[in-house]
């Protein structure tokens, strides 16, 4: 028989009912409400009336920090450095809440503040259980009070200057600080001066002073991987306890970098030259990094020297960057295919003093084919009367090697600066500086202005530093290494105004320039300008 043979069932066989099954509701035992049962027997509203999970919490918990390195104290007396609304500062927060361990840590995070009202609002969100095994979550907001408490670091850095622990003497034995200037920016762009307690310029070179050894290595490890150098160290006994058998040392660390610098000629000696494969023995130093980019401008072959290689034999430069000619380009002839970022080609040049003296030309091979044009201006060493007094390159002319009378370096654009410096075109663009003492300023402000240092020095100064902007300029791949910064005293409209007004500037058409999308915005400064406002 089917059930549906029987009034009132539904369809199938009998003997297949299916049950169905309704959650029971019970009254709360305070307000009468009814809601599933519970081992509390109460609603999730009256357990909140009875039970805070969060009265055990701090609501109001103080941190402390250093305006002057923008740490926060990690007690018992350790330093941490954690930006605002990041999570380093978050677990910070956390760690400094007590009683947190009674209870489950479910989400947490910032509440937002004015930046200078030195409050932190964090959002927690905890359980616990209460009454018979009920689980109850809830979410509180805890204040964080920042004071300005100064470190033991910036402490000793703001009292006396001289009390240090380590230091860095960071040394080039040459006539110019282009080299100090591109360290310098690197050193900016990836903030490896965090830990100085003071710099201080001295005579080729720069001293960097730290209240941690450690603290020291780091900034040596950072200085080795950007540019070629060598450093040894040594330590002297400041203060010793013969009870706790405690030592107080100071360490100085000596870094010397090579001496060679971006467009020096150089001259192999004859067992490096053998080491990288009879390489050479006359070369163009065309870059400069944690290696040494040397570049044969007759051949195009170029090669890489460590700081290792080069400390194995050691070499000065033949003529360097001071001692440059200024050639005027006749004619050029392209003799060979691109190899790498250079092309070889033979050009006929004649000093640009010459013109009206003498008819002297020299014909000559470089590297600049991808360049020069007939018209141009290049820079190179005019080697017929240069005055050299080198033993691996008379060794080397002994061995049958001869010596090229011009060697072209880089292409000169400037007769074209000139003519926009007379238009009174600027830059729209600077650079950051470090904060640095003057060799003769000892114990002077930090910071002063190193450009304003007058006489000869003073004069130089400012010719390296012009020098290096033209290179960041004249080089994108170095410039990518940097951070370059708009100008805010630019004026974008009078320059245009004086660009339309100028004669053709088909003549200035190749003048390299730093496109405007490369360059960053100084925060630093615009925070400043709305403080004052």
């Amino acid at each position: 028989m089917q059930s549906a043979d029987l009034p009132g069932l539904p369809a199938g066989p009998i003997g297949t009912f299916t049950p169905q099954h309704t959650t029971g509701h019970v009254l709360c035992c305070l307000c009468g409400v009814a809601i599933p049962p519970n081992p509390s027997n109460m609603c999730v509203n009256c357990i909140r009336s009875q039970v805070d999970i969060t009265e055990n919490l701090q609501k109001q918990v103080t941190l402390l920090w250093c305006k002057e390195c923008e740490r926060y104290l990690q007690p018992p007396k350790h330093w941490v450095r954690a930006a605002l609304e990041s999570k380093e500062l978050l677990t910070l927060c956390i760690k400094r809440l007590k009683g947190l361990q009674k209870v489950k840590l479910v989400d947490a995070g910032f509440v937002w503040t004015e930046p200078h009202s030195r409050r932190i609002k964090v959002k927690l969100t905890v359980q616990a259980e209460v009454m018979n095994g009920a689980i109850l979550q809830q979410t509180f907001v805890v204040e964080y009070v920042v004071e300005p408490h100064m470190c033991m670091d910036c402490t000793r850095a703001n009292t006396n200057t001289s009390i240090w622990t380590a230091c860095a003497q960071v040394r080039q034995h040459t006539g110019h600080k282009r080299t100090f200037f591109y360290l310098e920016q690197l050193i900016l762009k990836f903030s490896a001066d965090q830990q100085c307690i003071n710099i201080k310029e001295m005579h080729e070179g720069v001293d960097f002073f730290f209240s941690n050894r450690a603290h020291a290595l780091k900034f040596i490890n950072f200085v080795q991987n950007v540019v070629p150098m060598r450093y040894r160290s040594d330590k002297q006994l400041v203060s010793h306890n013969e009870h706790s058998s405690t030592y107080n040392y100071k360490y100085t660390f000596s870094v010397e970098i090579v001496p060679i610098c971006r467009d020096d000629l150089v001259c192999l000696p004859h067992k490096a030259s053998a080491a990288l494969g009879g390489f050479g023995p006359l070369a163009l130093c065309t870059r400069v990094s944690n290696t040494l980019t040397l570049t044969d401008p007759q051949t195009l072959r170029s090669v890489q020297m460590d700081a290792n290689a080069y400390w194995r034999h050691p070499f000065e430069p033949v003529l360097n960057s001071r001692q440059l000619v200024d050639f005027v380009v006749l004619d050029v002839d392209t003799a060979g295919a691109p190899s790498g970022r250079f092309v070889l080609a033979d050009v006929q040049v004649a000093k640009a003093s010459d013109f009206g003296r003498n008819d002297r030309t020299f014909f000559v091979r470089t590297h600049l084919g991808h360049l020069l044009h007939a018209g141009d201006n290049a820079l190179g060493y005019d080697m017929s009367t240069s005055n050299m007094v080198n033993p691996d390159l008379e060794a080397a002319a002994e061995k049958g090697f001869t010596v090229p009378d011009v060697i072209l370096v880089r292409k000169s654009y400037e007769e074209k600066r000139k003519r926009r410096r007379a238009r009174g075109q600027k830059r729209p663009w600077r650079l950051k500086r470090m904060a640095m003492e003057l060799e003769d300023e000892a114990g002077g402000a930090p910071g002063r202005g190193r450009e304003q240092r007058g006489g000869p020095e003073g004069t130089r100064r400012e010719q390296d530093m012009e020098r290096f902007m033209q290179e960041l300029e004249e080089d994108p791949e170095m410039r990518s290494k940097m951070a370059l910064y708009r100008d805010p005293d630019y004026d974008h409209a009078g320059d245009a105004k004086l660009q339309d007004s100028a004669m053709t500037d088909d003549e200035d058409g190749d003048m390299p320039e730093v496109p405007l999308e490369e360059l960053l915005d100084d925060l630093t400064a615009l925070h400043l300008d709305e403080e004052e406002e």
